[in-house]
């Protein structure tokens, strides 16, 4: 059986060598001053070379040769204290190999951050493990693997320009017979290159291909067993391994290929020039030369070549397979293609674009899950204070998440300023805070300036003055001071994060709950400072107290919905009146809603009220919500 999508994996590494190409020129064009600090360090390897053979021939030719033993003794020296300076440039080496491979693995990881993060805001549910491991495991195959390939083509290239500089030297005609091999070897060896990262590429798959179905199955046994499916399993193994198997194979087969070039490379200059010594010695070689020629190919030219094309062999084509991971452009989220064009915005009363607007949203955490939300249309103005309200598990978080964009929706259409929601636009729209504020290691400054970088201290001191964050500040003792997560109470943690999100002023401002661990007077306090930004502000609220400083209310309760004022509700919904502590039954009148009046998927005669509950009985979907904690007041 063939594996699946070999024409695409045909196209991507038939490019790869070209993305990675054009992504490495920039990178290495900014740091040129860093490659000619490595290539002056290692001048000190080619003085080396050089001297190694130049030394011995001479110490031939000129001492021992020619009767004079103590020059031939001066001149091993010579070649013997060149190793000196070479050594002593391995620390120059290394320090300029960090500034080279450091911002490789740093620009890589952010790369796949920023990929992960984009993913998540654009596509919540297909987020994957592959930047986990781009971050972790790749990302340091990467730098491993440029580290090495560095240092080995900087040994490769002046090693060989030393060695080529002291044949030159000896004697010119030396060169007709050492290149050829050379060329030949280096030119079989260049052309496994790509089929060998492409092999390198379809055992990784294959490989990664195999552990995933293995994972699944080993978790799924019971299922598989229970449905049945064991032949069915057994032979998709089957056919990923034979896949696994016959890639293997393939790259075996180059790797063969390769054995032939490094032995072209290392074995046969010395062997076809000890094959043509007598006839250049016939025409003028001398000895020293000869012996010189042989030094240069067998203690510098032939470990020079075998040590760049074992390391191109082993880590070149994985390097070159892992740097196209990360070349790899992510999809584009599904709002945004290229060419399309956005519903034009439905004006509000007063002519006012809405800040954010759900169109008959539908909201299911499962195919056959009943709705969380069954088409809802809601539209939140610029400047409206809008506040969610209802029991717990009637939908307000997964309204608040839907709404910000972190969620999509199973049907409809979610649309900020009138466009569908994009991933790219998330931070410029929207900021949504939940009920567990996220705070990290660092000053309080650094916290409060998150969203906003550029916050000046004046903007920071207005904001301060507008949540109530001066007693947090004096504790701290300054906006410079250390502020450790662990001691901070759940309330402090989420006034710095209402600071954070004050600071931000986006647009839309969502509050799922942000602040339930302050007391009623500071909550109070935070709500009204944010109702009084230009933006849109969405509270999920959990205390009847902050619904009513808003100029909406929607009350849920599950996909059931009504929206209005705190003095409409208590007259047209039943739960509201629940909520409000007013068991008072009333016949409910024709709903007013921001929805139309036809609810969809509702009969609009049907009661809120639980079948059976009596006159002045809370509702049983409050009990056990936290919505009703204390015993009824007498009705109202």
């Amino acid at each position: 059986m063939k594996p699946p999508h070999t024409a695409p994996r045909t196209a991507r590494r038939n490019g790869a060598l070209t993305r990675v190409t054009r992504d490495a020129r920039p990178f290495l064009r900014a740091r040129t001053g860093t490659v000619l600090r490595l290539a002056g360090w290692s001048l000190l390897e080619f003085v080396q070379t050089f001297l190694g053979g130049f030394g011995v021939a001479r110490a031939l030719d000129h001492g021992f040769l020619a009767g004079r033993p103590l020059t031939g003794l001066l001149w091993l020296a010579v070649a013997a204290v060149a190793v000196l300076p070479a050594q002593l440039a391995t620390r120059g080496v290394f320090g300029r190999l960090a500034d080279l491979v450091e911002p490789l693995r740093d620009g890589l990881v952010r790369r796949a951050v920023s990929r992960a993060l984009s993913g998540a805001l654009a596509h919540p549910a297909g987020t994957t493990a592959r930047s986990l491991s781009q971050v972790t495991h790749q990302s340091e195959i990467a730098r491993d693997g440029w580290a090495g390939l560095v240092l080995t083509l900087r040994s490769f290239v002046f090693t060989v320009a030393g060695a080529v500089a002291g044949l030159l030297s000896l004697e010119p005609r030396l060169l007709l017979i050492v290149l050829p091999p050379l060329i030949l070897g280096a030119a079989l060896f260049l052309a496994t290159l790509l089929p060998m990262a492409a092999r390198q590429r379809d055992y990784l798959t294959a490989d990664e291909a195999y552990a995933a179905h293995a994972g699944k199955a080993a978790a799924d046994l019971r299922d598989i067993a229970a449905a049945g499916a064991a032949d069915r399993t057994v032979a998709e193994s089957r056919d990923l391994a034979e896949d696994q198997v016959r890639t293997a194979r393939s790259l075996a087969r180059w790797s063969g290929v390769r054995v032939v070039a490094l032995a072209v490379c290392g074995r046969f200059p010395p062997l076809l020039l000890l094959l043509g010594a007598p006839w250049l010695l016939r025409n003028g070689l001398t000895p020293g030369a000869l012996v010189g020629a042989l030094t240069y190919l067998t203690q510098a030219l032939a470990p020079a070549v075998q040590a760049l094309m074992t390391m191109l062999s082993t880590v070149g084509g994985r390097l070159l397979v892992v740097l196209d991971r990360f070349t790899d452009a992510p999809p584009p989220p599904a709002g945004d293609k290229t060419g399309a064009k956005a519903d034009d915005p439905r004006p509000l009363p007063g002519g006012r674009a809405p800040v954010a607007e759900l169109r008959a949203v539908t909201f299911a955490y499962g195919p056959a899950a009943h709705p969380v939300l069954d088409r809802l249309c809601l539209s939140v103005a610029p400047g409206e204070h809008l506040a969610v309200v209802g029991p717990s598990g009637s939908g307000k978080s997964t309204l608040a998440a839907v709404l910000a964009g972190v969620e999509a929706p199973t049907g409809g259409a979610v649309l900020w300023h009138g466009r569908p929601v994009r991933g790219a636009d998330a931070t410029s729209v929207r900021v949504l805070l939940p009920q567990h504020a996220y705070v990290f290691t660092g000053s309080l400054r650094d916290n409060l300036r998150y969203l906003r970088p550029d916050a000046s201290d004046r903007s920071i001191a207005a904001m301060i003055d507008a949540l109530g964050l001066d007693p947090l500040l004096s504790r701290l003792g300054s906006l410079d001071a250390a502020l450790e997560p662990d001691r901070l109470s759940q309330g402090e943690r989420q006034l710095v994060a209402l600071g954070r999100a004050y600071l931000a002023a986006r647009p839309l401002t969502i509050l799922d709950e942000a602040t339930s661990r302050l007391d009623p007077a500071a909550e109070t306090r935070a709500e009204r400072a944010f109702a009084a930004l230009p933006g849109a502000l969405v509270v999920v609220a959990h205390r009847l107290s902050s619904a009513r400083r808003a100029d909406r209310i929607l009350v849920m309760d599950g996909p059931r919905t009504r929206c209005g004022t705190s003095t409409e509700l208590l007259r047209t919904s039943a739960l509201y009146r629940d909520l409000a502590g007013l068991w008072e039954p009333d016949e409910e009148p024709r709903r007013k809603n921001c929805e139309p009046d036809e609810e969809p998927g509702r009969d609009n005669g049907e009661p809120d009220e639980e079948p059976g509950r009596k006159s002045g009985e809370p509702d049983s979907r409050l009990r056990g919500s936290g919505v009703i904690s204390t015993p009824p007041p007498s009705p109202v």
